[in-house]
């Protein structure tokens, strides 16, 4: 399997939802087994049955975590020397062309997107299309809703 790029913050979201699941949230699963089995019948126990769906959603997502992190490629933005370009990590600012507006987004991998609050997936089309460019750069973007175009006003590695 190949590397996914991760950043720091990223990584360390993980690390942190993987120790809260299984030294917090597995031990309150098992203890929810156990008491919903003391009630007796198994067959007709819906406390049981859920409980037991519960762990293996809970197990699911474990191993999710432990595989993207076991493939993860851990990029410090801070320590990237990309001499003014658009790299993973990086901070892009932007002016949309036709109206003005202005946006400020973070170049992340899939795991940590999140547009609304300024992180972009590395694989959305607007990051495709600023990789690479270097402030002062227009820079157009196939969208859904049509092409769009933007300009490059800032670029940092914070």
């Amino acid at each position: 399997m190949s590397k996914v790029p991760l950043t720091a913050r990223g990584a360390a979201q993980l690390k942190e939802e993987l120790r809260r699941l299984k030294l917090e949230e597995r031990p309150k699963v098992t203890a929810a087994i156990a008491t919903a089995r003391a009630h007796g019948d198994l067959k007709e126990n819906a406390e049981y049955h859920a409980a037991k769906e519960q762990q293996g959603l809970m197990e699911a997502r474990i191993r999710d975590i432990e595989a993207k992190l076991s493939n993860a490629q851990i990029i410090d933005v801070t320590a990237v020397n990309a001499g003014g370009k658009v790299v993973f990590g990086s901070t892009v600012h932007l002016v949309d062309g036709a109206d003005g507006t202005q946006a400020k987004y973070q170049i992340v991998g899939e795991d940590e997107a999140d547009i609304k609050n300024g992180l972009l997936s590395i694989g959305s089309p607007i990051a495709r299309a600023l990789i690479g460019k270097k402030e002062g750069d227009e820079v157009d973007v196939a969208t859904p809703s049509g092409k769009r175009s933007y300009e490059i006003t800032a670029v940092e590695y914070i």
